[in-house]
């Protein structure tokens, strides 16, 4: 009726007009939106999160780990310890590692799990069809088997002695700072925090250890339990020595300074005997590659021509 009153050819310029229209309304709409989410980015960076942001941030992240945390506990329960004393034994090996969360028991025993059933089905699938059922196939399918339990016990020790060997290493830089600061009129927690902002770029371990530390005083703990807590929580026979002087100066009211003086002077000559003992090593740790490499290459370039040359004249007659 309208093209039939107007006609189709009056129209298509408005229709054209309109699609125009529509289009840069659209290219408007869409660097519109655009900048707006870059300006709101802008200024959540350039203003300092709120309390609803970080719970609302915290929330998220927890809400992800969650599941993970529930499968892990799911498949950690036949691995679990039954008497407390050997779940200590697994949260001290685990803090020892630089895994202090509360889950870390039930996450390291369900990658256990996880891991053994993951190797019982890669040799179930990869023996099986190859050997049949026979001694040779359940051999290897017990052996990987094995395998996959142990290997996150093998990984757990090496992160252990990793970090253990990084915190022995650090100690006497800590603690010759720390005795510097204590003799200078700084307190135990100011000492321990001037160490933390000093050394936490060259030694992450230990100042991360002694940061947890003055946290756990300026929530309130006792000191007496934090220093018996980092002893416990490193595992290094150093740094519980250290605790323990440093427990009982604080018990009997002595000077820190002197003690730390003290601790530190018998933990450098601990140290030059550890060394003088590897060198005394050295010589017995020798034979077996000597033994075994050495001298039959020696015995080999020095014995060869003469054996050939006797070789030689014995055919020769």
């Amino acid at each position: 009726m309208l093209f039939a009153i107007v006609g189709l050819s009056d129209i298509i310029p408005f229709l054209v007009f309109a699609v125009f229209i529509f289009g840069i309304w659209s290219v408007l709409s869409m660097i519109s939106q655009r900048n707006s989410r870059a300006q709101e980015r802008l200024t959540r960076f350039s203003r300092p999160a709120s309390l609803v942001d970080i719970d609302t941030q915290q929330a998220v992240k927890e809400n992800r780990m969650q599941g993970i945390v529930e499968t892990a506990r799911a498949l950690s329960k036949p691995l679990m310890p039954q008497t407390e004393l050997e779940q200590s034994a697994l949260k001290i090996r685990l803090a020892n590692a630089g895994f202090r969360s509360d889950s870390a028991m039930a996450v390291y025993l369900g990658l256990r799990f996880a891991s053994t059933l993951l190797f019982l089905l890669i040799s179930l699938a990869v023996f099986v069809p190859q050997y049949g059922i026979s001694f040779g196939s359940l051999k290897w399918v017990v052996g990987l088997t094995g395998l996959g339990f142990y290997l996150p016990q093998v990984i757990l020790w090496w992160l252990r002695r990793s970090r253990q060997l990084s915190i022995f290493l650090s100690l006497p830089d800590a603690l010759d700072l720390l005795v510097v600061c204590v003799e200078s009129g700084l307190g135990l927690d100011a000492a321990m925090r001037k160490v933390c902002e000093e050394m936490k770029t060259h030694a992450k371990v230990i100042s991360e250890e002694l940061a947890l530390c003055n946290f756990q005083m300026q929530v309130g703990r006792p000191r007496r339990e934090v220093l018996h807590d980092l002893g416990v929580r490193t595992g290094v026979d150093d740094v519980r020595s250290l605790a323990a002087i440093l427990i009982q100066a604080d018990r009997f009211g002595s000077s820190i300074a002197q003690a730390l003086r003290v601790q530190s002077d018998s933990m450098r000559t601990r140290r030059r005997q550890l060394a003088e003992e590897k060198a005394a090593k050295t010589a017995v740790q020798l034979i077996f590659p000597l033994v075994l490499f050495i001298f039959p290459g020696i015995f080999v370039v020095l014995v060869g021509p003469a054996a050939l040359k006797i070789m030689e004249t014995l055919f020769n007659k």
